[in-house]
C-alpha cells in the first residue's frame, strides 16, 4: 500500500500508556502511524513514525504537520492524547503548574487539531478525538487546574465540530477514568479507590475501554457522529 493511498494516523503522546497502545492498534487496523512526543519515543514498528515535539510549541507543531504532508500527502486520524495532570488543592497549586497545564492540554489540543485540519480538508475527510476525563463531570477537588483544563477542550472540541464540519471532519472527545498509566502513577491507591467507588461502574478503566471508544469516532461510517463528549464509565455531565 502506498503512503498516498494509506489512511494515515496522528498520535500525539505516543512515548507510553494510552498513547502507545492507541498508535499500534491504529498500526494492527492498517493505518500508517505518526507518533510524537517531547521525548524520544522508545519502541519501533513496522509502519510506524516516531516524532519529537512539544504539542505546546506552535512552530514545532507547525513543523511536524508539513513534514506529515510532505512524507504522506494526507491525514486522516488525529487522537490528540499528550497530556499533564495536576493533582493538588488549589491553595498549594503554582500559577507555573496552572500554565502548564493549560499550555499542554488546552494549546497543545488546539495547535495540533489546527493544523492537522488544514491538512485533514485537502481531501474532504478528517477524524480528530480529543482527550478529557471523568474527573470533569465528578468535579474531582484537588484537580481544579487539570478539569479547567479539560472542560476547556470539551468546549474547544466542540466549537471545531461545527468550524470543522464543512470540510467533512469530525472531532470528538473521550473522558477516560482512571487506567494504570504514568498519570496516575503518584496518586495514592485510596484516592483512586474512592474515585473509582464514585462512578456508576466500579472499576478502574482499560486501554481496550479506550480503544473501543475511539475505534467508533474514527470509523468512516461514523461521519454523523461530532461534537460528543463520551465519558467511560457510566458517568454523564448532566
Amino acid at each position: 500500500m502506498s503512503t498516498e493511498s494509506a489512511s494515515v494516523a496522528l498520535v500525539t503522546g505516543a512515548r507510553t500508556g494510552i498513547g502507545e497502545f492507541l498508535a499500534k492498534r491504529l498500526l494492527s487496523g492498517g493505518y500508517r502511524v505518526i507518533g510524537c512526543s517531547r521525548s524520544p519515543i522508545p519502541w519501533e514498528a513496522e509502519g510506524f513514525q516516531a516524532k519529537r515535539a512539544d504539542v505546546s510549541d506552535e512552530s514545532a507543531v507547525t513543523s511536524m504537520v508539513r513534514e506529515i504532508r510532505r512524507e504522506f500527502g494526507r491525514l486522516d486520524v488525529l487522537v490528540n492524547n499528550a497530556g499533564v495532570a495536576s493533582m493538588n488543592h488549589v491553595l498549594l497549586t503554582p500559577g507555573r503548574t496552572v500554565e502548564h497545564v493549560l499550555s499542554t492540554n488546552v494549546l497543545g489540543t488546539f495547535l495540533v487539531s489546527r493544523e492537522a485540519a488544514k491538512l485533514m480538508r485537502r481531501h474532504r475527510f478528517g477524524r480528530i478525538v480529543n482527550f478529557s476525563t471523568v474527573a470533569v463531570p465528578m468535579r474531582l477537588e484537588g484537580e481544579a487546574a487539570y478539569v479547567a483544563s479539560k472542560g476547556a477542550v470539551e468546549k474547544l472540541s466542540q466549537v471545531m465540530a461545527g468550524e470543522l464540519a464543512g470540510f467533512g471532519i469530525t472531532v470528538n472527545v473521550v473522558g477516560p477514568p482512571p487506567i494504570q498509566t504514568d498519570l496516575i502513577a503518584k496518586v495514592p491507591s485510596e484516592k483512586i479507590e474512592r474515585l473509582v467507588d464514585a462512578m456508576p461502574l466500579k472499576r478502574m478503566g482499560t486501554m481496550e475501554d479506550v480503544a473501543n471508544v475511539v475505534g467508533f469516532f474514527i470509523k468512516p461510517e461514523s461521519s454523523g457522529i461530532t461534537g460528543q463528549v463520551v465519558y467511560i464509565g457510566g458517568l454523564s455531565n448532566s
